[in-house]
């Protein structure tokens, strides 16, 4: 069983993301469950994804799991990944988006917010980070919607989701995006930094 929390803010593409690996996971015949909770309903609230695959001899009863036991977090932005960090297992992995997107709640207060402080703290609190600066390889491909792919490879990559290839991600990925979008994303699953 691979349990797994994609979490960032709304309008980065962590709903398509969580889709298109329960996708995968079905088409490699495991089973697959999942579960969104999803902040303001507008862009920039946070978005957390509990997605959880097993193999079919495995029981899996519920999308959700508790603190303390996710093989992967696969965060958009790096406060995200703070704020949801009690649900890493030990030695679980975590693959973190560089670029911050400032918190509505600071914006709103007048606050500061920098990335960095939650950077090193992630730095010091996680064995195995994959740190990325997923917005910087957006703007290499030509596209900002391109993000949630960047991070979805990095995470398969990883290696951390279990049972799953770049190869049924791309197939994946052609069937439920539309065609015009194909090359574009598929730049961003092939992209090596």
């Amino acid at each position: 069983m691979t349990n797994i929390l994609l979490c960032g803010v709304g309008g980065q593409g962590i709903v398509l993301t969580s889709k298109l690996i329960a996708a995968a996971a079905a088409a490699e015949n495991m089973k697959v469950m999942s579960a969104e909770t999803i902040g303001m309903a507008q862009k920039g609230g946070s978005v957390t994804s509990f997605l959880r695959t097993a193999a079919e001899d495995e029981d899996l009863f519920s999308p959700m799991f508790p603190k303390h036991s996710a093989d992967i977090i696969i965060a958009f932005e790096p406060s995200e990944a703070v704020r949801n960090i009690d649900y890493l297992k030990e030695g679980g992995t975590v693959v973190v988006n560089t670029h911050g997107v400032m918190p509505v709640t600071a914006a709103l207060s007048g606050g500061t917010y920098d990335p960095g402080e939650m950077l090193s703290f992630l730095e010091k609190n996680v064995q195995e980070l994959i740190s990325l600066d997923a917005d910087r390889i957006c703007k290499e491909i030509g596209s900002p919607k391109v993000l949630n792919m960047i991070m979805l490879a990095a995470a398969v990559k990883s290696g951390a989701v279990k049972g799953i290839d770049m190869g049924i991600i791309a197939d994946v990925m052609k069937k439920t995006v539309k065609p015009q979008f194909h090359e574009l994303n598929m730049r961003a699953l092939s992209y090596e930094p």
